[in-house]
Protein backbone atom coordinates (compact mmCIF):
# COMPACT_ATOMS: atom_id res chain seq x y z
CA UNK A 1 0.00 0.00 0.00
CA UNK A 2 1.39 2.86 -1.54
CA UNK A 3 0.44 7.08 -0.63
CA UNK A 4 -1.26 7.95 -3.89
CA UNK A 5 -2.37 11.46 -3.31
CA UNK A 6 -2.49 14.28 -0.35
CA UNK A 7 -4.90 16.76 -0.80
CA UNK A 8 -5.88 20.00 1.12
CA UNK A 9 -9.29 22.13 1.86
CA UNK A 10 -9.70 25.23 3.44
CA UNK A 11 -13.36 25.62 4.52
CA UNK A 12 -14.67 29.25 6.18
CA UNK A 13 -17.66 28.03 8.66
CA UNK A 14 -19.77 31.34 9.89
CA UNK A 15 -20.35 30.53 13.69
CA UNK A 16 -22.57 31.92 16.82
CA UNK A 17 -20.90 31.76 19.90
CA UNK A 18 -23.44 34.75 22.28
CA UNK A 19 -21.53 37.83 22.01
CA UNK A 20 -19.62 40.33 19.47
CA UNK A 21 -16.60 38.52 17.50
CA UNK A 22 -13.17 38.27 19.21
CA UNK A 23 -10.21 40.18 17.48
CA UNK A 24 -7.09 37.72 17.10
CA UNK A 25 -3.48 38.77 15.49
CA UNK A 26 -5.40 41.90 14.03
CA UNK A 27 -8.08 39.89 12.38
CA UNK A 28 -11.85 39.62 13.24
CA UNK A 29 -12.80 36.54 13.52
CA UNK A 30 -16.47 35.76 12.75
CA UNK A 31 -15.89 32.24 10.87
CA UNK A 32 -14.45 29.12 11.67
CA UNK A 33 -12.02 28.20 9.21
CA UNK A 34 -10.48 24.71 9.00
CA UNK A 35 -7.38 22.97 7.05
CA UNK A 36 -8.39 20.04 6.31
CA UNK A 37 -5.84 17.06 5.09
CA UNK A 38 -6.99 14.05 2.57
CA UNK A 39 -4.58 11.47 2.02
CA UNK A 40 -5.55 8.12 -0.22
CA UNK A 41 -3.60 5.17 -0.89
CA UNK A 42 -3.10 3.31 -4.38
CA UNK A 43 -5.67 0.81 -3.36
CA UNK A 44 -8.36 3.24 -2.62
CA UNK A 45 -7.97 3.68 1.14
CA UNK A 46 -8.97 7.70 1.98
CA UNK A 47 -7.66 9.10 5.87
CA UNK A 48 -8.70 12.47 7.07
CA UNK A 49 -6.57 14.38 9.06
CA UNK A 50 -6.14 18.05 10.08
CA UNK A 51 -3.46 20.90 10.38
CA UNK A 52 -3.43 23.86 12.94
CA UNK A 53 -4.60 26.62 10.82
CA UNK A 54 -6.71 29.82 12.27
CA UNK A 55 -4.65 33.39 10.71
CA UNK A 56 -1.69 30.64 9.62
CA UNK A 57 -3.63 28.56 7.78
CA UNK A 58 -2.30 30.42 4.27
CA UNK A 59 1.08 29.44 5.05
CA UNK A 60 0.62 26.10 6.56
CA UNK A 61 -1.48 25.30 2.97
CA UNK A 62 1.80 26.36 1.18
CA UNK A 63 4.17 24.60 3.40
CA UNK A 64 1.71 21.46 3.53
CA UNK A 65 1.38 21.55 -0.48
CA UNK A 66 4.44 21.89 -2.09
CA UNK A 67 7.50 21.02 0.75
CA UNK A 68 5.72 18.25 2.95
CA UNK A 69 2.88 16.11 1.61
CA UNK A 70 5.89 15.71 -1.78
CA UNK A 71 7.51 13.96 0.81
CA UNK A 72 5.06 11.40 1.36
CA UNK A 73 3.54 10.94 -1.75
CA UNK A 74 4.84 7.56 -3.04
CA UNK A 75 6.03 6.29 0.58
CA UNK A 76 5.31 2.83 1.03
CA UNK A 77 3.09 2.25 4.10
CA UNK A 78 3.36 -1.62 4.63
CA UNK A 79 1.11 -3.02 7.36
CA UNK A 80 0.13 0.90 8.25
CA UNK A 81 0.63 0.56 11.82
CA UNK A 82 1.89 2.60 14.34
CA UNK A 83 5.59 1.90 13.89
CA UNK A 84 5.65 2.78 10.47
CA UNK A 85 3.64 6.05 10.86
CA UNK A 86 6.18 6.92 13.43
CA UNK A 87 9.17 6.70 11.31
CA UNK A 88 7.85 8.30 8.27
CA UNK A 89 7.28 10.93 10.44
CA UNK A 90 10.52 11.10 11.88
CA UNK A 91 12.11 10.71 8.30
CA UNK A 92 10.00 13.69 7.19
CA UNK A 93 11.09 15.73 10.03
CA UNK A 94 14.70 15.40 9.50
CA UNK A 95 14.24 16.20 5.73
CA UNK A 96 12.48 19.55 6.86
CA UNK A 97 15.54 20.47 9.31
CA UNK A 98 16.77 23.01 7.33
CA UNK A 99 13.38 25.05 7.35
CA UNK A 100 12.26 25.12 10.86
CA UNK A 101 11.06 22.20 12.42
CA UNK A 102 7.83 24.01 14.03
CA UNK A 103 5.25 26.28 12.97
CA UNK A 104 3.21 25.55 9.68
CA UNK A 105 6.20 22.79 8.87
CA UNK A 106 4.97 20.85 11.68
CA UNK A 107 1.48 21.88 11.38
CA UNK A 108 1.18 20.51 8.24
CA UNK A 109 2.82 17.47 9.06
CA UNK A 110 0.53 16.95 11.96
CA UNK A 111 -2.34 16.66 9.69
CA UNK A 112 -1.08 13.65 7.51
CA UNK A 113 0.24 12.37 10.48
CA UNK A 114 -3.58 12.17 12.05
CA UNK A 115 -5.02 11.29 8.34
CA UNK A 116 -2.14 7.95 7.65
CA UNK A 117 -3.59 6.92 11.44
CA UNK A 118 -6.58 7.36 10.35
CA UNK A 119 -6.10 4.72 6.98
CA UNK A 120 -4.27 2.57 9.76
CA UNK A 121 -7.13 1.54 12.17
CA UNK A 122 -9.45 1.01 9.04
CA UNK A 123 -6.67 -1.32 7.55
CA UNK A 124 -6.96 -2.52 11.30
CA UNK A 125 -11.02 -2.89 11.38
CA UNK A 126 -10.87 -1.18 14.71
CA UNK A 127 -11.45 2.63 15.83
CA UNK A 128 -8.87 4.54 16.35
CA UNK A 129 -8.95 4.53 20.68
CA UNK A 130 -8.61 0.68 20.66
CA UNK A 131 -5.59 0.61 18.05
CA UNK A 132 -4.52 3.08 21.43
CA UNK A 133 -5.13 0.53 23.64
CA UNK A 134 -8.09 0.66 25.11
CA UNK A 135 -9.52 -3.04 25.77
CA UNK A 136 -13.26 -2.13 26.47
CA UNK A 137 -16.42 -0.29 24.17
CA UNK A 138 -16.20 3.61 24.80
CA UNK A 139 -19.50 5.33 23.82
CA UNK A 140 -18.62 8.59 25.20
CA UNK A 141 -15.98 11.45 25.89
CA UNK A 142 -16.36 14.27 28.63
CA UNK A 143 -15.74 17.66 27.30
CA UNK A 144 -15.62 21.19 28.79
CA UNK A 145 -16.73 24.26 27.44
CA UNK A 146 -14.35 26.33 26.08
CA UNK A 147 -15.55 30.09 25.20
CA UNK A 148 -14.47 32.58 23.45
CA UNK A 149 -13.14 36.20 24.48
CA UNK A 150 -16.13 38.31 25.49
CA UNK A 151 -14.01 41.38 27.50
CA UNK A 152 -17.40 41.43 29.10
CA UNK A 153 -18.91 40.52 32.65
CA UNK A 154 -22.40 39.97 32.14
CA UNK A 155 -21.48 38.23 28.46
CA UNK A 156 -19.00 36.10 30.28
CA UNK A 157 -21.82 35.03 33.39
CA UNK A 158 -24.80 34.81 30.76
CA UNK A 159 -22.99 32.55 28.14
CA UNK A 160 -20.57 30.50 31.57
CA UNK A 161 -24.80 29.64 32.89
CA UNK A 162 -25.71 28.94 29.87
CA UNK A 163 -23.09 26.57 28.92
CA UNK A 164 -23.87 24.90 32.79
CA UNK A 165 -27.59 24.46 31.14
CA UNK A 166 -26.36 22.22 28.18
CA UNK A 167 -24.62 20.14 30.78
CA UNK A 168 -21.16 20.99 30.67
CA UNK A 169 -19.28 20.24 33.70
CA UNK A 170 -16.03 22.62 33.46
CA UNK A 171 -15.69 26.06 31.76
CA UNK A 172 -12.87 27.71 30.09
CA UNK A 173 -12.59 31.31 29.74
CA UNK A 174 -10.60 33.21 27.91
CA UNK A 175 -10.38 36.20 29.48
CA UNK A 176 -7.49 38.13 30.80
CA UNK A 177 -9.21 40.66 33.93
CA UNK A 178 -10.48 39.54 37.51
CA UNK A 179 -14.45 40.89 36.88
CA UNK A 180 -14.81 38.73 34.16
CA UNK A 181 -13.39 35.65 36.49
CA UNK A 182 -15.25 36.74 39.58
CA UNK A 183 -18.56 36.87 36.67
CA UNK A 184 -17.98 32.92 35.58
CA UNK A 185 -17.37 31.97 39.33
CA UNK A 186 -20.46 33.70 40.74
CA UNK A 187 -22.83 32.41 37.40
CA UNK A 188 -21.74 29.09 37.76
CA UNK A 189 -21.44 28.52 41.35
CA UNK A 190 -19.21 26.56 43.30
CA UNK A 191 -19.28 22.70 41.74
CA UNK A 192 -18.27 23.25 38.35
CA UNK A 193 -14.88 23.38 37.52
CA UNK A 194 -13.16 26.80 36.23
CA UNK A 195 -9.84 27.13 34.37
CA UNK A 196 -8.43 30.42 32.38
CA UNK A 197 -6.36 30.62 29.58
CA UNK A 198 -4.98 34.01 29.20
CA UNK A 199 -2.73 33.48 26.12
CA UNK A 200 0.68 34.76 27.46
CA UNK A 201 -0.81 38.47 28.10
CA UNK A 202 2.01 39.66 30.63
CA UNK A 203 5.36 39.24 31.73
CA UNK A 204 6.15 37.89 34.72
CA UNK A 205 4.95 40.94 37.32
CA UNK A 206 2.43 41.29 35.28
CA UNK A 207 1.55 37.76 35.40
CA UNK A 208 1.90 37.00 38.87
CA UNK A 209 -0.28 40.00 39.94
CA UNK A 210 -3.06 38.72 37.41
CA UNK A 211 -2.94 35.04 38.64
CA UNK A 212 -2.72 36.20 42.41
CA UNK A 213 -5.99 38.39 41.49
CA UNK A 214 -8.06 35.28 40.11
CA UNK A 215 -6.66 33.03 43.24
CA UNK A 216 -9.56 33.50 44.65
CA UNK A 217 -12.08 31.84 42.26
CA UNK A 218 -10.96 28.36 43.03
CA UNK A 219 -9.25 27.91 39.52
CA UNK A 220 -8.37 24.28 38.21
CA UNK A 221 -5.87 25.57 36.11
CA UNK A 222 -4.56 28.79 35.02
CA UNK A 223 -3.15 28.71 31.82
CA UNK A 224 -0.42 29.98 29.48
CA UNK A 225 -0.40 33.42 32.12
CA UNK A 226 3.25 34.12 30.82
CA UNK A 227 5.50 36.15 27.60
CA UNK A 228 7.30 34.65 26.46
CA UNK A 229 5.40 31.42 26.89
CA UNK A 230 8.43 28.79 26.78
CA UNK A 231 9.94 30.90 30.08
CA UNK A 232 9.42 27.46 32.02
CA UNK A 233 10.74 28.70 35.35
CA UNK A 234 8.94 32.42 35.26
CA UNK A 235 5.92 29.48 34.90
CA UNK A 236 6.65 27.46 37.48
CA UNK A 237 6.96 30.72 40.14
CA UNK A 238 4.19 31.97 38.83
CA UNK A 239 2.11 28.52 40.14
CA UNK A 240 4.43 28.18 43.18
CA UNK A 241 3.63 31.91 44.16
CA UNK A 242 -0.01 31.99 43.25
CA UNK A 243 -0.90 28.58 44.65
CA UNK A 244 -2.98 27.72 41.48
CA UNK A 245 -1.89 24.80 39.30
CA UNK A 246 -0.54 25.93 35.85
CA UNK A 247 -1.34 24.55 32.33
CA UNK A 248 0.91 25.41 28.94
CA UNK A 249 1.69 23.50 25.71
CA UNK A 250 -0.33 24.93 23.03
CA UNK A 251 2.61 27.05 22.14
CA UNK A 252 4.91 24.36 22.63
CA UNK A 253 6.66 23.97 19.73
CA UNK A 254 7.86 19.93 19.86
CA UNK A 255 8.52 17.37 21.47
CA UNK A 256 11.52 18.61 23.27
CA UNK A 257 9.74 21.60 24.30
CA UNK A 258 7.92 19.41 26.56
CA UNK A 259 11.10 17.66 27.83
CA UNK A 260 12.34 21.59 28.88
CA UNK A 261 8.46 22.00 30.36
CA UNK A 262 8.42 19.20 32.33
CA UNK A 263 12.06 18.87 33.44
CA UNK A 264 11.17 22.70 34.89
CA UNK A 265 8.17 21.76 37.04
CA UNK A 266 6.52 24.41 34.84
CA UNK A 267 3.20 22.91 34.42
CA UNK A 268 0.74 20.43 36.35
CA UNK A 269 -1.63 20.04 33.05
CA UNK A 270 0.43 19.63 29.73
CA UNK A 271 -1.84 20.47 26.67
CA UNK A 272 -0.27 18.72 23.32
CA UNK A 273 -2.79 19.96 20.54
CA UNK A 274 -2.30 17.10 17.90
CA UNK A 275 -2.89 19.93 15.00
CA UNK A 276 0.76 21.19 16.02
CA UNK A 277 2.89 18.77 17.97
CA UNK A 278 3.27 16.31 14.78
CA UNK A 279 -0.58 14.42 15.11
CA UNK A 280 -0.89 11.29 16.95
CA UNK A 281 2.30 10.05 16.65
CA UNK A 282 3.94 13.41 18.48
CA UNK A 283 0.98 13.57 21.02
CA UNK A 284 1.58 10.17 22.23
CA UNK A 285 5.33 11.15 22.57
CA UNK A 286 4.27 14.11 24.79
CA UNK A 287 1.64 11.28 26.56
CA UNK A 288 4.91 9.05 27.42
CA UNK A 289 6.97 11.94 28.56
CA UNK A 290 3.77 13.08 30.93
CA UNK A 291 3.19 10.26 32.55
CA UNK A 292 6.74 9.69 33.38
CA UNK A 293 6.71 12.83 35.11
CA UNK A 294 3.32 12.52 36.91
CA UNK A 295 1.85 15.57 34.93
CA UNK A 296 -1.74 15.11 33.67
CA UNK A 297 -2.65 15.72 29.79
CA UNK A 298 -5.31 18.01 28.36
CA UNK A 299 -5.65 17.98 25.51
CA UNK A 300 -5.37 21.53 23.47
CA UNK A 301 -8.39 20.98 21.01
CA UNK A 302 -10.16 24.20 19.44
CA UNK A 303 -10.81 23.17 16.57
CA UNK A 304 -13.88 21.52 14.99
CA UNK A 305 -11.62 18.93 12.19
CA UNK A 306 -10.78 15.57 12.12
CA UNK A 307 -7.44 16.84 14.89
CA UNK A 308 -11.11 17.15 17.31
CA UNK A 309 -12.08 13.56 16.43
CA UNK A 310 -8.44 12.51 16.91
CA UNK A 311 -8.43 13.94 20.58
CA UNK A 312 -11.46 12.43 21.41
CA UNK A 313 -10.14 9.48 20.72
CA UNK A 314 -6.91 9.75 22.85
CA UNK A 315 -8.91 10.69 25.49
CA UNK A 316 -11.68 7.43 25.17
CA UNK A 317 -8.27 5.12 25.07
CA UNK A 318 -6.82 6.34 28.44
CA UNK A 319 -9.00 5.34 30.89
CA UNK A 320 -8.96 8.63 33.47
CA UNK A 321 -10.56 12.00 33.92
CA UNK A 322 -8.70 13.32 30.68
CA UNK A 323 -11.07 15.77 29.16
CA UNK A 324 -11.72 17.28 25.75
CA UNK A 325 -11.30 20.87 25.29
CA UNK A 326 -14.41 21.79 22.79
CA UNK A 327 -14.88 25.45 21.46
CA UNK A 328 -17.99 27.06 22.71
CA UNK A 329 -19.62 27.54 19.38
CA UNK A 330 -22.76 26.57 17.25
CA UNK A 331 -21.42 26.22 13.58
CA UNK A 332 -23.42 27.08 10.41
CA UNK A 333 -22.49 23.39 8.93
CA UNK A 334 -19.95 20.72 9.68
CA UNK A 335 -18.62 18.14 7.13
CA UNK A 336 -18.51 15.84 9.95
CA UNK A 337 -22.17 16.18 10.93
CA UNK A 338 -23.25 15.09 14.47
CA UNK A 339 -19.82 14.20 15.21
CA UNK A 340 -19.03 17.66 16.24
CA UNK A 341 -22.33 17.52 18.53
CA UNK A 342 -21.50 17.54 22.07
CA UNK A 343 -24.55 16.83 24.80
CA UNK A 344 -24.87 17.00 28.53
CA UNK A 345 -21.26 17.84 28.57
CA UNK A 346 -19.91 14.54 25.98
CA UNK A 347 -19.28 14.00 22.71
CA UNK A 348 -19.57 10.40 21.39
CA UNK A 349 -16.70 8.44 20.83
CA UNK A 350 -16.91 7.15 17.05
CA UNK A 351 -17.30 3.22 16.79
CA UNK A 352 -16.06 3.03 13.07
CA UNK A 353 -12.76 1.70 11.94
CA UNK A 354 -10.15 5.08 12.35
CA UNK A 355 -11.15 7.97 13.12
CA UNK A 356 -14.79 6.72 12.17
CA UNK A 357 -16.16 9.48 10.91
CA UNK A 358 -17.93 9.97 6.93
CA UNK A 359 -16.37 13.23 5.82
CA UNK A 360 -19.72 15.09 3.19
CA UNK A 361 -17.61 16.74 0.72
CA UNK A 362 -20.44 18.23 -0.52
CA UNK A 363 -20.02 20.42 2.76
CA UNK A 364 -16.57 20.87 2.12
CA UNK A 365 -17.16 22.08 -1.15
CA UNK A 366 -20.04 24.51 -0.16
CA UNK A 367 -17.51 26.42 2.37
CA UNK A 368 -14.27 26.00 0.55
CA UNK A 369 -12.51 28.93 0.11
CA UNK A 370 -8.99 27.31 -1.31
Amino acid sequence: MKIARIESFVIRVPYKHGGPYPVIGGKAWDTMDSLLVRVQTDDGAVGWGESFGYNAIASTKVALDDIVAPLFVGQDLGKVHAGNIAELNFQAQQKLQNFGRTGAMLFALSGIDVALWDIAGQVARQPLYKMLGAKNTVERAPVYASLLRYGDAKLVADNCARAVERGYRMIKLHEIEEPMVRAARQAIGPNVALTVDTNCPHRFDGALAMAKSFAPHDLLWLEEPLWPPEDWAGLARIGKDSAIAIAAGENASTVADFHHMLAAGAVQYAQPSVTKIGGLTGFLDVLTLAKSKNVKVAPHSPYFGPGLIASIHIVAAQGDPMMVERFYCDLEASPMGDAIVAQGGFMAVPQAPGLGIAMDESVIARYRIA
